[in-house]
């Protein structure tokens, strides 16, 4: 499945940290789960142990919400949590 990443998802991609493999790995490998008004939602920890506005976090959780049109997967935001 082809994935599009809208400019809004881009521009918080950037904001929140989340870069563009960690957005396909999150679709192709996370947990999928349901999202209000029929969209799809996916969402992966992956190992960080850095820094993220000066504190220091050992995993970064990315969530993406999207929906799928034919054979297209439309990413529509992208939410990053560190803990």
């Amino acid at each position: 499945m082809e994935i599009w990443i809208h400019p809004h998802a881009k521009k918080r991609m950037a904001e929140r940290g989340a870069a563009g493999r960690e957005v396909n790995e999150t679709i192709n490998e996370g947990e999928q789960f349901p999202v209000k008004f029929g969209r799809i939602g996916f969402r992966r920890n992956f190992s960080f142990n850095g820094k993220w506005r000066q504190h220091r976090y050992k995993t970064k959780q990315v969530e993406i919400i999207g929906i799928k049109e034919k054979n297209t997967f439309v990413v529509i935001t992208v939410l990053v949590k560190y803990f």
